[in-house]
């Protein structure tokens, strides 16, 4: 194991702690101590399924970026909640207090991006085996050498046992996830839902990245055959993993990517799933991953004596999550990178059953969804949300963006142009009817309408452009029902 330990220790960080250190453990190692130490148990087919608490998502609330001379002209604080220097300072100082007493830690050096000119190096902290597990599977995984010499850029501290008081550390409640840019540090307490870290990694590279002329984006992206990327973006539920998780066309990532002037390269090293209701026969990808070891599951049920899953009940979380490597998934790109795009796609979970299933968008149509990113929150992927709900997340990934929209918004406007990309909208919500009349679009229909687009026939067929909206909607579709193309013939009313 020695040539896992890096040379730059915690020491040389200033964390100083008694706990015994366990240095980049691999995933049968986590497992086994998850196991061990009660944090999980396996389920019949492999996988490790544990339980968050009661923070089945992210606390959107109670993240705080600090505001000083670094941040204080670059954050767009309209979006970004802020946290004092001071305030930090003491929050800064309770984290390493709380390592101090820890009798176990378990530490992972890992990279934020496969793009070597433009990935950042994290090392992330973690009480608990299966948190270290997670960020391992998500982040991308550095070996031999480069782990020997391993020095991060970025730390986190993931500490779901602490407790954060208000008036002390400056925030909202017991909870905090606490950004520092300038130390490059963030605090992560009180709560045990692990796509906080992942979350975290994203929000930095959103940060780091716009200066070097790299566009961050929210998105999945794949290859077809003929070596066309596309970038779908959306927010989390509208189906980018689903949709990007195509057996004809091969994986570059299900979340989050960078487009920069040579390649569309994945952020992070595996796929962070929902699994509420997951079908065999619509999601064969990504369903085989229930039935791995070294797969990751959040919330979902598990028939404690036969060690059975049962991924339609809710009991726990609508939110119910599946961490697994990326090459769980047959058809991905070993790089984890691809060409730039020929067509980017928009996925909208429209809760008001208004929108046509595809349509076809000019680049300044495609700049007005991408700044105004109509969508809808799907149930359980922030605390609160129950139900569908109307939203507008700015560049469909407002939570995780820490500089004004406009930074974003010019950067695609000058891809899109430098590339002669196609841009589609597609909704993934609702049709017949809003939420609660209406049922969601059929993902069979979906998928052929998305094919037809990405492989150039549906440039073929007639279109129609819409009264209100102004987009181009395709009129027939070969395979596809006429009726479902025109929304307002869904409706009974």
């Amino acid at each position: 194991m020695a040539n896992r330990v890096p040379s730059h220790g915690l020491a040389d960080q200033g964390i100083v702690t008694p706990a015994e250190i366990n240095w980049n453990l691999q995933t049968p190692q986590l497992v086994e101590e998850a196991v061990r130490r009660g944090e999980g148990m396996l389920a019949k087919d492999g996988p490790l399924v544990v339980r968050t608490g009661k923070h089945t998502g992210r606390s959107a609330l109670d993240k705080y970026i600090v505001r000083d001379a670094e941040t204080d002209g670059t954050i767009w604080w309209d979006n970004n909640k802020s946290m004092s220097p001071d305030h930090f300072a003491v929050l800064k100082a309770d984290f390493l207090a709380a390592l101090g007493e820890k009798e176990t830690l378990f530490v992972a050096d890992l990279y934020g991006g496969s793009q070597p000119e433009h990935r950042v190096r994290v090392r992330v902290i973690n009480e608990l085996a299966w948190h270290n597990l997670f960020i391992r599977t998500l982040l991308v995984r550095p070996e031999g050498d480069a782990l020997a010499g391993f020095e991060p850029e970025f730390t986190i501290v993931d500490l779901p046992s602490f407790r954060a008081t208000p008036e002390r550390h400056g925030c909202r409640s017991e909870t905090v996830i606490a950004v520092n840019l300038t130390e490059k540090l963030i605090l992560i307490g009180g709560t045990a839902y692990a796509g906080e870290m992942k979350k975290s990694v994203f929000g930095i590279l959103n940060y780091l990245l716009p200066a070097e002329g790299v566009m961050p984006m929210h998105c999945s992206a794949n290859i077809g055959p003929k070596g066309d990327t596309a970038v779908f973006f959306g927010l989390s539920g509208t189906g980018k993993t689903t949709l990007s998780a195509d057996a004809s066309r091969t994986l570059i990532g299900d979340d989050e990517h960078g487009w920069s002037d040579t390649a569309i390269f994945n952020f992070e090293g595996g796929c962070y799933a929902k699994m509420i209701r997951l079908s065999p026969e619509a999601e064969p990808e990504i369903f085989a991953t229930t039935k791995r070891f070294g797969t990751v599951l959040e919330n979902v049920v598990i028939d404690p004596e036969t060690r059975e899953l049962d991924l339609d009940d809710a009991a726990y979380a609508e939110n119910t999550r599946g961490a697994y490597p990326i090459e769980f998934i047959a058809n991905c790109s070993r790089e984890n990178m691809g060409p730039v795009p020929k067509n980017i796609v928009m996925l909208t979970a429209d809760a008001f059953g208004v929108l046509p299933p595809i349509a076809r968008l000019t680049p300044d149509q495609a700049m007005y969804h991408f700044l105004s990113g109509y969508t809808a929150k799907v149930a359980g992927t922030e605390i609160g949300v129950t139900e569908p709900e109307a939203t507008f997340s700015t560049c469909f990934g407002a939570p995780f963006m820490p500089r004004h929209p406009s930074v974003y918004g010019n950067l695609l406007k000058a891809r899109i142009a430098k590339g002669n990309v196609s841009c589609w909208l597609v909704n993934t919500g609702w049709t017949g009817g809003k939420y609660g009349t209406g049922k969601r679009m059929p993902i069979r229909e979906t998928r052929a309408l998305l094919n037809a687009a990405l492989d150039g026939s549906l440039n073929h067929v007639e279109f129609r452009t819409d009264e209100n909206f102004g987009f181009e909607v395709p009129v027939a579709v070969p395979g596809v029902d006429r009726v479902i193309l025109i929304p307002r013939d869904t409706w009974a009313d």
